[in-house]
């Protein structure tokens, strides 16, 4: 058995106050720059790229993925993550006509981050900054600047401006597809992430208090979630967490799950959620140790998801609840969240 060091902190970290801060934290937003996106998606509509790439690191580059997985699949444009190494060590001079680039950043600091939006705006791409800092070097590196509005974040884990970066990437889906449908159902957000943020996911924590590793399960557009689950296991609990998706997990992982193995499944509405819920029975009989996320009323469910608007919202949603679970996980495990080991709220990475 694992042993932890039990300690105090204060009754509620900043990590679980700032988690639950994000439902007011995107009513800020969308209540703002309604005329800058509907400017930039008409602008795209106008451009019709033929590449877009995104830029960001971390839970930011996290976000990037949900954005691009919404892009590609509901525009069909596709979509690359830019190794910034390219530019900031190899000096790749990567052709900038007919490209849109899209960065995000909580604090817009990140040098990785600012030399490749500069070379794109000088090479006279389209560039945009989804920051929390409209003020930071990444800012005034692009063109477009869309504020996260998320307010100050003291918790070295970033939580509301994760989801204000999901939220983001949707408004510009949106407004480039001039989605009424998606723009309502983004509008009520706010109400439904209030919802999100108390959904009762407590039976994870003693499951989950003694491991040293897990799986986090998603597709589709749930998988840039779980890619962000498995990160705030990492840095707030010490778990050696890893994402994959439900067909990935198939072609060499699987071999590592056996008796008592942990699973987190993330399976919401739509396309994915099938396959998600049949890997979570196969694994179950397997006899791992399975925590399904998935709307209420789901056979096995014992995590319950809030429903949005729009199927492809229903990850943001999911995310909120997950936060305050892995916050009270990692007090249960004697840690304190607000203060990862060896991380810092800034990461200035070249």
């Amino acid at each position: 058995a694992i042993r932890h060091h039990r300690r105090t902190f204060r009754l509620n970290t900043h990590m679980l106050d700032e988690a639950r801060e994000a439902p007011e934290a995107i009513a800020r937003q969308l209540a703002h720059n309604d005329t800058d996106y509907a400017r930039f998606g008409a602008l795209l509509r106008e451009k019709d790229p033929t590449a877009l790439l995104t830029i960001a690191r971390g839970s930011s580059d996290h976000a990037a993925h949900f954005l691009a997985y919404l892009v590609m699949a509901r525009l069909g444009r596709l979509v690359t993550s830019l190794p910034m190494s390219l530019i900031t060590l190899y000096q790749s001079q990567i052709a900038c006509k007919g490209l849109v680039s899209l960065a995000f950043s909580q604090s817009g600091q990140s040098p990785d981050l600012v030399a490749p939006t500069q070379f794109f705006t000088q090479g006279g791409a389209t560039t945009a900054a989804f920051v929390n800092k409209p003020d930071s070097p990444l800012a005034q590196a692009a063109q477009w600047v869309f504020p996260l509005h998320a307010g100050v974040e003291a918790s070295v884990a970033a939580t509301k401006s994760y989801i204000a970066q999901l939220v983001a990437g949707a408004r510009v889906v949106a407004a480039w597809q001039d989605d009424l449908v998606l723009q309502s159902a983004l509008s009520a957000l706010p109400g439904v992430l209030s919802r999100a943020a108390h959904m009762d996911w407590s039976v994870a924590v003693p499951t989950l208090r003694e491991v040293d590793r897990l799986f986090v399960i998603g597709r589709g557009t749930g998988m840039p979630v779980a890619l962000e689950a498995a990160l705030k296991f990492k840095e707030t609990c010490g778990i050696q967490a890893e994402a994959f998706s439900s067909a990935e997990v198939k072609h060499g992982p699987m071999a590592l799950i056996e008796e008592g193995y942990p699973l987190l499944v993330f399976a919401p509405r739509g396309p994915a959620q099938s396959g998600l819920l049949a890997l979570a029975d196969e694994m179950r009989l397997r006899g791992a140790k399975v925590l399904l996320a998935a709307p209420a009323g789901t056979p096995g469910a014992n995590l319950p998801l809030v429903e949005t608007g729009a199927i492809d919202l229903d990850p943001i949603a999911l995310i909120q609840s997950f936060y305050p679970m892995v916050e009270a996980l990692a007090r249960a495990r004697g840690r304190n969240p607000d203060e990862p080991r060896f991380l810092a709220k800034v990461t200035k990475t070249h």
